[in-house]
Parts: structure tokens; C-alpha cells; sequence
């Protein structure tokens, strides 16, 4: 039984560290939604000689003269460029279009008013998960390596297993919150960062990871609790039926005891009697 105990203990321990891992990263990540952009072709200029605007005539003119009339055979889908984006919790990262690299803002800043509390709310829950997830994992750790009796190892994981599904609650509530938020933010958000098309990416999956190894953590730290009980419970069971079937035992071997100690001593007395009715009887 001990050796049960401490294999699920184990699984129950490995299963927390992999759902903190996956919830940390996901939540330093920027990788929660990904997708295109679609904003309009810069102007071709010294710098930049392809994926732009090129109006012909005198580029330095152009650009100088701002009365000029620009003209560009580029119709339709031609006029603009779909660069890659993905958001986070705090930062949403685009492609930059006129150099190397990315430039990130705010994700906070790009929600709108009426979403902001909201998204608060989903960061308050998120770290709150994080945060109950290492007092799970900490308390499973205790009862792992340092319980010192069955009892209070049955106590540690009592505890461990509410702090555990408490963190699950959360986390699927922030996740859940946040989806809301970047969809209303797709709507109504800036127009120079509406998403053209867009999809969840792998911090998404890592923090709905994190929440379903959260809760196979929970449902293992339980089934040890509960399975433990019951193995004292029909343990204790089996103790108190031997205990009384030897009590009935020991009741009949003293009934019959003194039972046959009683006809003993009637016999003792019969015999008595008649040696006295012997010498007191004349000759």
C-alpha cells in the first residue's frame, strides 16, 4: 500500500510541476493568438525597393514636394502587405514593415475601455493560478518527501488537492476571459492593428495544457486521498470483526471456564458432604 501511495504521490507531483511550468510560460509568452495584418504598402524610396509603392518620376522630388499628384497602377490586395502579428497577455509584436525585426505595444493599451477590467481581472486570475499552483505543488512535495506518519500525509493531501482544483478554476476563468477580450479587441480595437485573419497559437495551447495537467494533478492527489481512506477503512474493518470474534471466543472459553470450575466446586462440595455425613454418623 505505501508503495501505491508513494507512485501516485509521485504522478500527482510530476503532473503539478508540468502545469506550472506550462502556465508560467504561457503567461510570459506572446504567442496566445497569431495572424496577419493587412496595412498598405509604404513608398518606395532609397531604403526600401521592394514590397512598396513605387510612383515613378523623382523619388527625391516626391518626396519632397508634397503638392505632387502620386498615381499606381497596384489595385486591390496589390496596395497592401499582410505581415505577421501574435499577442499576449501583455504585448502584441508585429513585423516592421520598414526595417528588420519587431516592434511590440501594449496589449493593455490596444483593448478597448470597456474590456480593460475585464482583461485586469484575467491577469489577477492568472497570476493567482500560478500562485496557488506552487502551494499545490509545495504541499505535495511535503507530503512526498517529508510526511512523518500516514495521517499527516493524508492531511497534506487533503489540502493539496483543494489548492489544486481551486488553481483549475482560475486558470480556466482567465483563459476564458482573455479569449473574450482579444475577440471584442479584434472588433473594436485599434485600426492599424486589426487582425485580416488570425488563429490561437502555442502559448494558447500551452495555458489549456496547463490547466487540463492542473486537473489530472487534482483528480490523482484526490484518488490517493480517497483510496488511502477507503484501504484504512476496510483495514480497520477487518481489525474490529477479528477483534470481536476473538472477544466472543474468549467469552465462551471463560463461560465454559467457569462453568466447569462451578460444577468443580459443587462436586468438591458433594464430596464434602458425604464425608461429613460419614464421620459424623454413629457406628
Amino acid at each position: 500500500m505505501k508503495t501505491n501511495r508513494r507512485c501516485r504521490a509521485l504522478l500527482a507531483v510530476s503532473l503539478n510541476l508540468m502545469a506550472l511550468l506550462f502556465s508560467t510560460t504561457a503567461f510570459i509568452t506572446t504567442h496566445w493568438c497569431e495572424g496577419t495584418q493587412r496595412v498598405p504598402k509604404p513608398t518606395c524610396g532609397k531604403e526600401k525597393k521592394t514590397n512598396c509603392l513605387n510612383y515613378g518620376g523623382n523619388e527625391t522630388a516626391n518626396e519632397t514636394n508634397q503638392n505632387v499628384v502620386h498615381y499606381s497602377w497596384e489595385t486591390g490586395d496589390d496596395r497592401f502587405l499582410f505581415r505577421y502579428f501574435h499577442t499576449g497577455i501583455w504585448y502584441s509584436c508585429e513585423e516592421n514593415i520598414n526595417a528588420a525585426g519587431e516592434k511590440c505595444r501594449s496589449f493593455i493599451d490596444l483593448a478597448p475601455a470597456s474590456e480593460k477590467g475585464v482583461l485586469w481581472l484575467s491577469v489577477v486570475s492568472e497570476v493567482l493560478y500560478i500562485m496557488l499552483l506552487v502551494v499545490g505543488f509545495s504541499l505535495m512535495c511535503l507530503e512526498l518527501f517529508h510526511s512523518s506518519s500516514v495521517i499527516d500525509g493524508l492531511k497534506l493531501n487533503a489540502f493539496a488537492a483543494v489548492f489544486t482544483v481551486l488553481s483549475g478554476l482560475l486558470g480556466m476563468v482567465a483563459h476564458m476571459m482573455y479569449t473574450q477580450v482579444f475577440q471584442v479587441t479584434v472588433s473594436l480595437g485599434p485600426e492599424d492593428w486589426r487582425p485580416h485573419s488570425w488563429d490561437y497559437g502555442w502559448s494558447f495551447c500551452l495555458a489549456w495544457g496547463s490547466f487540463t495537467c492542473c486537473m489530472a494533478a487534482s483528480v490523482t492527489t484526490l484518488n490517493s486521498y480517497t483510496k488511502t481512506v477507503i484501504e484504512f477503512r476496510h483495514k480497520r474493518k477487518i481489525f474490529e470483526q477479528g477483534f470481536r470474534e476473538e472477544q466472543n471466543f474468549l467469552d465462551q472459553e471463560a463461560i465454559k471456564y467457569f462453568r466447569e470450575r462451578a460444577e468443580e466446586e459443587r462436586a468438591e462440595a458433594g464430596d464434602l458432604r458425604l464425608q461429613c455425613l460419614h464421620s459424623c454418623s454413629p457406628n
